[in-house]
């Protein structure tokens, strides 16, 4: 700081100087007008470079972006990075969690892409929810190619979920209900045209209820959506499993339904799929992470077989099982390949539920 407050007291002093020369240039010359000019600029230059962000890379100073409020899927993904990468020693510094909430993913997006593109020490929280934000083109002009894919490391499920005093024991009770009442308040972490959203469309289809025609309330991330259908301003809750561990554990909710292809283990065993209960629906949520398209492979690389690592200690599958995840780790290439094949996935499905032409 030192080093461009004095910088800035020498620009001052040229500029004086370059002034005077211009208000005397008939008797001192072009010439000397020029060469101070040129001091100017090669001051500012030098101003401009140590004033930059620096993005010299040092993970001791990494950083976790949650592109949602505290709570929720997004923060359960950073907390999965930050604690076992410590918990395993590949690390040696906590990381740090940032939350950038806003347009479901879009703000955190745009705000990597378009400014810290660079930052070889901030790793983004990431789901199948940005890949459905990209194949309906709710993040701008960025697409899935303007960052660095890293990796996923564990797998979610969507599930529905009403509050324990709730009337609906099943989900054909809650289908049922809808058909009489498609008012019913259903709510969730993203707009229409989110993961969240997605997952009760397909499921109305199945139902013969149209999409349209239900009442979805947006918000911005799993946690607000939870605490929303505590306080009974929802009726239903449209999420993933591991949002909704803490709350089953308390006997809170009841969840009504998984979309997965079987039962899962563990907590959820008891809990149907929606697939056996008559609705062939079914969403696997990957939890990953992505950087700035233009992080030098040094830092990418880092990242790369650091995680690797990661995903074979003990540490890491004992912090994933804490969080209520599952089994699932693509790293570095093979999952930039995954995410560009789930966007074109997620672009299908929405055509079929009419949301793009």
């Amino acid at each position: 700081m030192k080093t461009v407050n004095i910088l800035k007291l020498l620009i001052v002093s040229v500029f004086k100087d370059l002034f005077v020369v211009f208000e005397t240039s008939s008797r001192r010359g072009k010439k000397e007008a020029m060469k101070t000019y040129f001091r100017f600029l090669v001051l500012l230059a030098l101003l401009f470079a140590i004033s930059s962000p620096s993005f010299a890379f040092d993970p001791k100073q990494s950083e976790c972006l949650a592109p949602a409020k505290p709570g929720g899927g997004m923060d359960l993904t950073c907390r999965l990075a930050a604690n076992s990468l410590l918990a395993a020693n590949l690390i040696d510094q906590p990381m740090a969690i940032n939350y950038r909430p806003g347009g479901i993913g879009a703000v955190a997006y745009n705000y990597v892409v378009g400014v810290w593109d660079k930052d070889p020490q901030l790793i983004v929280a990431a789901s199948s929810g940005e890949a459905v934000m990209l194949a309906t083109v709710k993040f701008g002009h960025n697409g899935e190619n303007d960052v660095r894919w890293l990796g996923a490391l564990g797998a979610d499920y969507g599930a529905l979920a009403v509050r324990a005093d709730a009337p609906w024991g099943n989900l054909s009770e809650l289908i049922a209900a809808m058909h009489k009442n498609p008012q019913l308040t259903i709510g969730g972490g993203g707009s229409i045209g989110s993961q969240d959203w997605m997952k009760v469309a397909l499921l109305m289809k199945e139902a013969q209820i149209e999409p349209r025609t239900i009442r979805y309330v947006a918000f911005e991330g799993g946690g607000e959506a939870l605490a929303a259908l505590s306080s009974g301003h929802i009726q239903v809750f449209s999420g993933d499993v591991a949002e909704l561990l803490p709350f089953l554990e308390k006997d809170q909710l009841k969840v009504l339904a998984v979309f997965a292809s079987e039962r899962l283990p563990g907590k959820f065993a008891s809990v149907p799929t929606a697939t056996e209960q008559g609705y062939p629906v079914e969403w696997r949520v990957w939890r990953g992470y992505y950087m700035g398209k233009k992080v030098s492979d040094e830092a990418y690389n880092w990242w790369v077989n650091s995680l690797r690592r990661l995903v074979k200690t003990e540490e890491f599958s004992l912090e994933r099982e804490r969080l209520g995840l599952y089994p699932f780790s693509l790293i570095g290439l093979e999952f930039e390949q995954f995410v560009r094949a789930s966007v074109e996935e997620y672009h299908q499905k929405a055509k079929k539920i009419g949301l793009l032409p």
